[in-house]
């Protein structure tokens, strides 16, 4: 297995992809149940492959990933050759940017000097794949880069004379 099982709760909510997997492979609906029934393990096996196929599609298409923690924000723009990222720090113990009081502490105080922004850029490595699910089993998560897209916007705005 490549990347992950999917849960229990992924599977029930792609029962029709597994299904049509299924098919694809020839697998009727009494099939499936005998050998989820006399052999396990290769339902297990079937399974791992279909989560390797959902996880590839998913990642093919994610193009920005978010990761909070309590004093950093790290944004990233997953582009086709590269990986840029805006990160936010708050130098300030007292603010917890994964609470709402927090963000809005930060929202309020872009230009605060306890807020410090960084940009950084990393290549893919060898499967780009492997390195956005890597973002993702750290903590990030899919997003539709509107995050991202209004602190790139905000920094360039911020650096023009």
């Amino acid at each position: 297995m490549k990347y992950q099982r999917l849960s229990k709760e992924q599977l029930e909510e792609l029962h029709v992809e597994f299904i049509n997997f299924l098919s694809a492979q020839t697998i009727t609906v009494e099939e499936w149940n005998d050998i989820k029934l006399n052999k396990p393990e290769v339902a297990e096996e079937e399974i791992d492959v279909f989560s390797d196929l959902v996880w590839e599609k998913v990642l093919g298409n994610a193009r920005y990933v978010e990761h909070f923690s309590k004093n950093q924000i790290h944004l990233f723009e997953l582009a086709e050759d590269q990986m840029l990222l805006i990160s936010i720090k708050v130098n300030k113990e007292s603010v917890d940017i994964t609470t709402k009081e927090g963000y809005q502490w930060l929202r309020n105080n872009l230009l605060n000097d306890e807020v410090v922004f960084y940009n950084a850029s990393k290549q893919y490595g060898k499967d780009k794949n492997a390195d956005k699910f890597a973002l993702i089993q750290q903590g990030a998560n899919i997003t539709n880069g509107e995050l991202y897209r209004y602190f790139a916007k905000w920094i360039q705005d911020k650096e023009k004379p």
